[in-house]
């Protein structure tokens, strides 16, 4: 048997409004779940039931409401920085895609002793490999080149091949 809510929503803007606000946002997912949400418990949905509906905890769900509550529409957007900052500065980044222009068969591990090196940084392979991404680098295996192979190798292919 459910529990009768003790908490009302607050009713910041139109339930025309809100709509409107749902259609408009369409491309901000974060946004709109969260829109989606404070619509049902607009139409009298309990909080766990619209959270059921938009997919999320019942835990989260009361601290939509309460921004929503506090904040109206911009409680809503998410407030996150965009993550740990950069443990190299951008002049850093840019002197080592410099140093790593220079070579084409660079390793994860020869790249993470040279920023250890040089910057006094310590990354991890999985965090080098991204710093790659980022740079427009691409990551593959080296290729194997045989020491017994002569310099003209090609030449004599297609030389043996013709005849």
């Amino acid at each position: 048997m459910a529990r009768p809510e003790n908490i009302a929503i607050e009713r910041h803007i139109s339930t025309e409004e809100l709509l409107k606000r749902i259609k408009s946002l369409e491309k901000d997912v974060k946004v709109l779940q969260r829109l989606y949400f404070i619509k049902y418990r607009y139409e009298g949905v309990t909080v766990e039931n619209a959270a059921e509906r938009v997919e999320i905890s019942k835990p989260v769900a009361y601290i939509w409401q309460e921004r929503w509550n506090k904040e109206g529409y911009d409680g809503l957007k998410p407030k996150f920085a965009g993550g740990k900052p950069s443990k190299l500065s951008e002049d850093q980044k840019d002197q080592l895609k410099e140093i790593l222009d220079m070579r084409d068969d660079w390793t994860t591990e020869e790249i993470r002793k040279l920023i250890s090196k040089d910057y006094k940084v310590e990354y991890s392979l999985k965090q080098i490999r991204i710093i790659l991404r980022k740079f427009g680098m691409n990551l593959a295996k080296p290729f194997q080149h045989d020491y017994r192979r002569p310099e003209d190798a090609e030449d004599i292919l297609k030389k043996t091949s013709h005849n």
